[in-house]
């Protein structure tokens, strides 16, 4: 359709998304949790099409130690600010904030705002009707068994403090939003502070997420939530769409950037919330509807006229450039990359575990919820017990992956933090190593490897992944090296590309070991 786009609007593992519009240009910001560089950064001109272009740090703020959530950007007297989440050393879940000069950064972190006991989460900042700047967040209080609030409280002029009395501006009381209310975003309208808000579990299989909306005359209240909530709500296309942060466009529309599970998939996790657009349509009672309270759309008329480009479905590197902004690794195990135009040179860095053989790990989103992922090792340059390959990465305590170590090719699974070889095959002599990763529905994976460029030999059996995912973020599609006191490891190419079927393999003979060894149709 000429002029349109169709959701998601940006594929594979963006939540919690953050939007303003600095003159003709859109500037996003996304969820990392434990991933580096934290809260990446897209630039758009038609909020359709998004370009990555970077991040809010490159390396973890020094005052926390992960779960980096939510951030929210806006612009106050020619400053760009991003307020966020981590979680404080020994501490909380934390509200905090960092500014920069333009909003891609770079940008100075100020620390922390404020941290209750029971957490503080979902920040954004407002200029009220006097002017003044003022930050609403959230309470985490359904983590401890207790009411979510929403509160909110004086900025300073720089907005790095807060310098007043938090006061409370609502609460989870409606049976659909169960034990939360979180997210907020206030947008002032004719006269109406409108807040909208998510409700109920976010993340999971067993997500019930959706969007509503409460109005007041102040920021004070009192607050009148609608009558049609939830406003937004799952779909036989979405599930469990939220956390949506609203722009403005120059002739007075408004669209609401915001996060849902694609709902196609029987589990999909390992791709994570992904990034929608709509329109907010206001009705003659002065209640904002989306999508005529159908739930997320599917196809709709792009905002400024222009067409979503096809979604990217192939990806193809040999590493003789720098890495691009997509990459991503550990924010507390950030490895060694090298790109020296022919591969790129990965080993553990100086915060990883000795010995443990995925210590390193350089990754990408998935972006779509089949697909085959491909590399190429240089086995020529690895020193003795070195162990590198390709792997499907949750979190460095769940990991399943094929790698090369001492002539042999192992298929690994790490599962809640115990590491186990589930099956191994002598390598044939060989200077390089194809390693093959095959993600169908389920998920399950499949594991397959050639030596130069002889032919596929699948290993091991099907493994399902259902154990990968963490709550709150998709897998990832990881290099990884370790093992002995000088893993480094060469690849010389990635490949990611949509999933065909009945593509066959050959198994490996009698000498594989601990693994029955089956054809792969």
């Amino acid at each position: 359709m000429p002029g349109s786009y169709a959701n998601p609007d940006v594929s594979g593992d963006h939540p919690d998304p953050s939007v303003i519009r600095v003159g003709k240009t859109f500037w996003a910001a996304t969820t990392s949790t434990d991933w580096a560089p934290c809260f990446p950064v897209s630039r758009s001109d038609d909020l359709v099409n998004w370009t990555s272009v970077g991040a809010v740090f490159s390396e973890r703020p020094t005052w926390s130690d992960g779960d980096y959530w939510a951030p929210e950007l806006s612009e106050y007297r020619g400053r760009y600010y991003v307020y966020y989440v981590g979680r404080r050393r020994e501490g909380p879940l934390t509200v905090a904030v960092a500014s920069a000069e333009r909003p891609e950064g770079p940008y100075v972190d100020h620390g922390p705002l404020v941290g209750q006991y029971d957490g503080s989460i979902d920040p954004m900042a407002f200029v009220d009707r006097n002017g003044r700047r003022r930050l609403i967040w959230k309470e985490d209080g359904n983590s401890a068994g207790r009411p979510t609030i929403l509160w909110s409280a004086p900025l300073s002029d720089d907005g790095t403090a807060l310098c007043g009395e938090p006061v409370e501006i609502l609460r989870n009381d409606a049976p659909w939003e169960h034990d939360v209310v979180e997210a907020p975003f206030v947008l002032v309208r004719d006269g109406w502070h409108y807040l909208f808000y998510s409700g109920n579990g976010c993340c999971g299989l067993g997500c019930r997420y959706a969007l509503g909306v409460a109005r007041a005359r102040s920021l004070e209240g009192p607050w009148e939530k609608s009558g049609r909530n939830p406003i937004l709500e799952s779909n036989a296309a979405w599930r469990c769409p939220g956390h949506g942060s609203i722009v403005s466009l120059e002739d007075g529309r408004t669209y609401l950037l915001y996060h849902a599970y694609d709902a196609s998939a029987s589990d999909p996790r390992g791709v994570g919330r992904q990034t929608l657009l709509d329109e907010i349509v206001w009705e003659n009672d002065g209640w904002p509807s989306i999508n005529d309270g159908k739930g997320p759309s599917s196809v709709a008329a792009s905002p400024l006229g222009t067409r979503l480009r096809p979604p990217l479905e192939h990806f193809s590197t040999d590493f003789r450039d720098a890495l691009d902004p997509d990459w991503q690794w550990p924010h507390d195990a950030a490895p060694s990359i090298r790109c020296d135009g022919d591969g790129i040179v990965l080993s553990p860095g100086a915060d990883t575990l000795p010995g443990d053989p995925i210590a390193a790990a350089v990754a990408r989103r998935a972006l779509q919820q089949e697909y085959i992922a491909t590399a190429i090792l240089d086995v020529a340059t690895l020193a003795p017990h070195t162990h590198a390959g390709l792997a499907a990465y949750g979190n460095a305590g769940n990991v399943l992956g094929i790698a090369y170590r001492d002539g042999e090719v192992v298929i690994f699974r790490r599962r809640r933090g115990r590491h186990a070889i589930v099956a191994s095959v002598p390598t044939p002599s060989t200077d390089a190593l194809r390693f093959r990763m095959t993600v169908s529905e389920g998920p399950q994976y499949e594991f397959a490897f050639a030596a130069g460029e002889g032919a596929w030999r699948k290993l091991g059996g099907n493994f399902h992944g259902g154990y990968l995912p963490p709550w709150d973020a998709g897998v990832r599609i990881a290099l990884v090296a370790g093992g002995g006191p000088h893993a480094e490891a060469r690849f010389t190419s990635l490949r990611v590309e949509p999933f065909v079927p009945n593509v066959r393999f050959i198994a490996p003979g009698p000498a594989a070991k601990a693994g029955r060894l089956t054809r792969f149709a």
